[in-house]
């Protein structure tokens, strides 16, 4: 049975087949409303699709450039969807409720296929899109040239996931404070996996204050040019899972550190940071730091980590560490254009040791799966046998 479009009466199929359905003594298959938006549909805007939204709606957008249409999603079960291609979302200045592009504040929302481009707000926090609560799925989505890529609020109950995205070329905001690409509030879980950060500003390329972070196969690459401050953050603290991300820091990146945890104090009852299978680049002339672990109640496991550079690994001694081996740019195929997997000749195949099980929800904190440019993520095709995060070609 097909969907009648909002606005419009049931057709004479709908009305036959539901009947049908009563006289057969079982319910008809109920599907979600559908809402097309596009030059050519009876919507044409994505702010009159936000006002016209309901609960568990499916909409649909057309490929192309929306410039200036900002909106604000508070239904629960959205699903937002590009068709024919990318859609993009063009600021121009224009911003919904002072906050962003996009404002959502639903429950099982998800986003796939659109662009984010160029946020400003009179406060200086525009972003691509404003978490307000709920959950929020994005797949497939950029965000560029904006004083904040994506930004949460601070509900303890919200959950974020980002799947294949990319986060690029942090906007300079007018009172020049840090523009992070990726900031997560206090939320209870954010989840990124598959995704691109680069070219950061002053700011972090990701932040992260939620309870729970698995930050999983993703490149985290400053880059030339790039001038970032941490590549990731979790300044207070929580639970953080990362394997098998690159994690680089550019040569005029704004600090020292490519991984911070506790910095702004530990906030959350568990505070552990997991780090498997991460190959960590320091491209800083000097006095690089691959990781900063501030003082406190913080349980730390790295291992099988390849550590790139001339930056400095200091272990505490109550921290599990083991199997870091700390490597120059020649250990690699093609490091000059970025490439870190390991040559085929090199000593360190096969030596990655068991990492053991991880938190709730990781058996092992062996990778499963690899980061493939441009934000993507590939299964493994066996066992993961070599330091770092590169497996397999």
């Amino acid at each position: 049975m097909s969907a009648a479009r909002v606005g419009e009466a049931p057709g004479r199929r709908e009305l036959l087949g539901l009947a049908a359905g009563l006289c057969l003594g079982r319910p008809a298959l109920a599907q979600p409303a559908l809402l097309r938006v596009g030059p050519k549909q009876a919507v044409r805007s994505l702010a009159s699709a936000a006002q016209q939204a309901r609960d568990g709606m499916v909409i649909e957008v057309e490929a192309g450039d929306y410039v200036a249409d900002v909106a604000s999603w508070g239904r629960n079960d959205l699903s937002l969807r590009a068709v024919g291609g990318r859609v993009r979302l063009i600021a121009n200045g224009a911003v919904a409720q002072g906050k962003g592009i996009f404002v959502i504040s639903g429950q099982r929302v998800s986003v796939e296929g659109f662009d984010f481009i160029g946020a400003a707000a009179p406060d200086t926090n525009g972003a691509g899109i404003r978490f307000e609560r709920g959950s929020l799925r994005l797949r497939d989505c950029s965000f560029a040239e904006c004083e904040m890529g994506l930004l949460t609020n601070n509900d303890p109950a919200a959950e974020l996931e980002i799947e294949n995205c990319e986060f690029a070329r942090a906007a300079r905001r007018a009172d020049d404070r840090p523009a992070h690409l990726l900031y997560a509030g206090a939320i209870a879980r954010l989840t990124v996996s598959g995704c691109y950060f680069h070219h950061g500003r002053s700011g972090h390329l990701l932040k992260s204050r939620a309870a729970v972070n698995h930050i999983l196969y993703n490149r985290l690459s400053d880059e030339l040019g790039g001038m970032a401050s941490y590549e990731l953050e979790f300044p207070n603290g929580g639970r953080a899972v990362v394997i098998g991300n690159l994690i680089q820091q550019s040569a005029t990146t704004a600090n020292a550190h490519l991984i911070s945890i506790g910095a702004e104090g530990y906030k959350h009852a568990d505070n552990e940071l997991w780090l498997a299978h991460n190959t960590l680049v320091d491209n800083r002339p000097r006095e690089g730091v691959y990781l900063r672990v501030a003082p406190g109640r913080v349980r730390v496991r790295a291992v099988n980590n390849l550590l790139v550079g001339g930056g400095r690994f200091s272990a505490d001694a109550d921290w599990d560490v083991r199997n870091n081996p700390a490597v120059d740019w020649d250990a690699f195929v093609l490091a000059a254009r970025e490439n870190y997997a390991l040559k085929p000749d090199s000593a360190l195949r096969g030596k990655a040791v068991d990492p053991g099980p991880g938190p709730e929800g990781f058996a092992s904190l062996r990778p499963l799966r690899q980061y493939q440019h441009p934000r993507h993520s590939v299964a493994l095709a066996g066992p993961a046998l070599h330091p770092g995060a590169l497996q397999q070609p």
